[in-house]
Formats: structure tokens, sequence, C-alpha cells
């Protein structure tokens, strides 16, 4: 760049400004009707689609895989680890829920192409038995994706990975086993995973399929926590299973539940492991509010006044102290569009106008400036008083 001087750099937008018309006055009066910019964007980050459930399949007695295919013939892109959101209406209540996706990238690009994702039932959730009750095969459901930052990226991870998982979190490890095991991405990956007993292993034989594919690359170490007859290591996921398997220069990935997370983050920080070889899925808040560090107690079980304000509409709903500010809406059938449901993405962003709220820890996402501004994730904050809000307008 050829610097003219202050006062000429500074005036240059009116240069600019007059070449963009010398530009526009030479050019082609042909219009152009097609956008090839537009068309790659819409491929790699599409709107809603319609998807069809082509199988379902016992994942462990406990858990289930389903299997979706496109309408249209097209997946977006995503990495290991990233999640799809499902667009539901249960009931009188509208509702969005991300599930990590557990089939693996390239099976999106076959000649059928279809991604999968893996339940485990949980009576604390009703998503989960929804699923379980009316998903068939044929089924008809309204998702997007991918979305998520949980994923392996060569710029910034380790060439060896230690995923520490528990329960239904090993979902994105199985997408990243599987890829491995395909040759389609180059890194040491150990598993160590936390079940209960060996007879309920979610994902137990897409795992061992993988595992046995690339051994030299992918090593599964199950973790029993009540299952004496298991000859593997029993107990717990602990700081010294995890120094263990870990090698000199690793990455560490997480995903689980939040006591896990909890002792594993301790753990890690007692390693004097840096914080950017720590890694972790979007943290769920939890059912049990009680779980949530400095929830007040005393709110438990009370009930307030929620005026939601959408435009020029005013709905008035009620809201437990003990739900977040999203389940509230989706209970009153008032479209509010979440995704991570751990307040980090910032999908359900809304406005405070009045009233008091608690805002979870384990997921505050919001920038220094939506703070101070009165903006809220209403995934992870809950009333405290009545509340008067404004959220975007969905339809």
């Amino acid at each position: 760049m050829k610097i003219k001087g202050f006062f000429k750099d500074v005036s240059g937008a009116s240069r600019i400004v007059k070449e963009r018309e010398k530009n526009i006055e030479s050019g082609s009066d042909k219009i152009i009707e097609t956008d090839p910019i537009r068309e790659l964007a819409d491929k790699i980050h599409p709107d809603k689609q319609i998807f069809t459930v082509t199988k379902i399949y016992d994942a462990s007695p406990s858990a289930k895989t389903f299997r979706l295919e496109p309408d249209n013939g097209h997946i977006a892109p995503f990495q290991c680890g990233q999640y799809v959101n499902f667009y539901l209406t249960i009931g009188n209540s509208r509702l969005t829920r991300a599930y990590s996706i557990s089939s693996a990238p390239f099976e999106a690009r076959l000649e059928k192409p279809f991604f999968e994702i893996t339940i485990r039932r949980n009576r604390s959730y009703f998503v989960p038995d929804y699923f379980f009750e009316n998903i068939k095969v044929g089924s008809k459901l309204t998702a997007s994706l991918p979305f998520g930052q949980f994923y392996y990226e060569p710029l910034r991870d380790s060439d060896h990975v230690l995923a520490l998982a528990g329960g239904s979190g090993i979902t994105p490890f199985a997408s990243m086993a599987k890829e491995i095991a395909h040759g389609n991405l180059d890194i040491d990956l150990t598993v160590l995973y936390g079940s209960v007993n060996h007879n309920d292993i979610v994902c137990f034989d897409q795992l061992k399929d993988a595992e046995d594919k690339r051994p030299d690359k992918i090593h599964i170490v199950h973790v029993m926590s009540d299952d004496p007859d298991w000859d593997g290591e029993q107990g717990f996921v602990t700081k010294d299973l995890i120094e263990k398997y870990s090698s000199k220069d690793t990455t560490y990935m997480f995903c689980g539940p939040l006591p896990m997370y909890n002792f594993v983050k301790k753990a890690l920080e007692e390693m004097h492991v840096p914080a950017k070889r720590f890694r972790h899925d979007a943290i769920a808040q939890p059912a049990n509010v009680k779980m949530i560090p400095g929830f007040p107690e005393d709110q438990i079980g009370k009930t307030y006044k929620i005026t939601v304000i959408r435009g020029i509409q005013k709905d008035e709903i009620e809201a437990k102290a003990d739900e977040s500010v999203a389940v509230a809406l989706e209970r009153a059938a008032i479209p509010v569009d979440t995704h991570c449901r751990a307040g980090e993405c910032g999908f359900c962003r809304s406005r405070l106008l009045s009233g008091e709220i608690f805002v979870s820890p384990l997921g505050d996402g919001r920038r220094e400036m939506d703070k101070e501004m009165g903006w809220f994730h209403a995934c992870s904050s809950y009333p405290v008083s009545d509340l008067v809000i404004k959220i975007p307008i969905l339809d």
C-alpha cells in the first residue's frame, strides 16, 4: 500500500466512492442470475431441514441410536463433536433440543448420506422419553446443523487426545473413533469411559469395531463403577487413571455429567495441565438446581409471572423459580431458539426489562456489555421475581 500523506490518506473515502462510481458505469448491464457464494454458504450453513428417520437400533440396553437422512439429499459438513439442533412440538410445548452427532463426518458424504444421534433414556428429562416412545422409522424431524466448538483442531490440539467420558457423553468420541478408523483423522485417541456395568455400555459395538480396525491409533479403556466381575479398570475415572493414560503432550477432551466434569477439572488443575490443553463440551444446566453453585435454595418451589414482549405482542406466563426462563417459555408454547442449553451459544439471548434473575455460573457466556445492558441467555437464567422480558420474534 502506498502512503500518500496524512490528509490524503484520511480523505481516501471520497476517492474510493469515485472509483466505485466509475466501475459501476463501466460494468455490464447483464443481470447476474446466480450467486455461487450464496449457494455455497447455504450448503455449508443450511437453514432448518426436514430429515426422515430411516433406522433405529440399540446402542445399549438403555440407549438407542437414531439414523436420519435428509429429504433434500444434503447434509452440511460437520466435525466430530459438533451437534444437531431439533425443533420439536410436544403436546402444547414448542422446544428445541441439541444432541451430539454420534456418527462420523464421512458418513454424511456417502452416496446415501446420513447422520446419527444416540440418546440414553433419562426420566429426569422428557425429551428422551419422547424420542423413545414416539419417534419411529419413517418419522419426520425438523433440524439444523452443525453447531458447537467442541472438536479437534490440529493448529491448537496435540496429536494425542485423551477423551474423558461418562454415560451418553461418549457420543462425540464415538464419532471421532469412527472417523479415525476410516482414515480421515490422523490422531492417537485414548478414551477413558466411565460406565456402571459392562452390560450397559453405550456405543460399545461401535467403539470396539473402530478400535479393532485401528489398534495403533485407538485405545478404548472402560472403567466400571459397580461391576465386581469386570476384569478391567474399576471404580471411577480418577486422577491416577488420567495420569496413567496421559502422555507428555496430551490434549484432554471431556464430555459427560456435571459431577464428573467438576472432578475432572479439579484433577487436571492439580496436574498443572494448561487451560489450552483442556477442552470440554457445553455443560448443560442440571435438572436439579441444587447442583448449580450459588442457586438460592429458598427460591425452590416458588412461582413467578413473566411478561413476555415480542414486537407489539405481550403475553403473561407462569414460571417456576427452579426452572430456566427458556423452559417456562417452552411450556407456554412461546418459541425460543435454544441450541446449547448451557448459556454459551447465545441463540436464546433476551433482554431483561425489569425484575431479577439468577444466572447460572456453569455457562454464563454473555459479553461484559450484555451484562451491563441487561441481556441474558434464557436457557441458563432463572426467575427470582416477577419479570418483564423482551425476546426475539421467531414466527
